[in-house]
């Protein structure tokens, strides 16, 4: 058993018309406990800040406050930032240069010993340490 990290597209999963069934499926018996890197939780917000003013914002706005009230989320801190930095040079030395934010996520996860689970495995490819996920398969 080993507890998650929930990347934004496992999380926003439940917000599809018609949402993976097995993500579903292991949302409500994950085997571990759930966490959200601040990073994902800001692109949550973003996109339901984005929305006009509708039913459909404000459907949004209520899963995400269930959301804050079950997931604790947790920050980019100094282990992260550090870990991360190393990541992003040894990467960047071997021509490989992920976005920021993936590499921001791949460290929060690394520095707490967690496994990261996301639909995107192949953005994680090649940080040393981490442990992935993916329930969409």
């Amino acid at each position: 058993m080993s507890d998650l990290l929930l990347d934004t597209n496992v999380v926003s999963e439940a917000f599809r018309p018609q949402p993976h069934p097995g993500v579903l499926q292991r949302l409500a018996t994950p085997g571990g406990r759930l966490f959200l890197p601040a990073l994902a939780w800001h692109e949550l917000r973003f996109g339901a800040s984005r929305l006009a003013p509708s039913s459909r914002r404000d459907a949004r706005e209520a899963f995400l406050g269930l959301i804050r009230e079950t997931l604790p989320i947790l920050p980019y801190d100094e282990a992260a930032a550090a870990h991360h930095a190393r990541e992003r040079s040894r990467l960047e030395q071997a021509g490989r240069t992920p976005p920021f934010v993936d590499g921001a996520i791949a460290a929060i996860a690394v520095t707490r010993g967690l496994t990261l689970v996301t639909r995107n495995v192949s953005d994680f490819q090649g940080f040393l340490e981490l442990r992935v996920e993916d329930w969409f398969g």
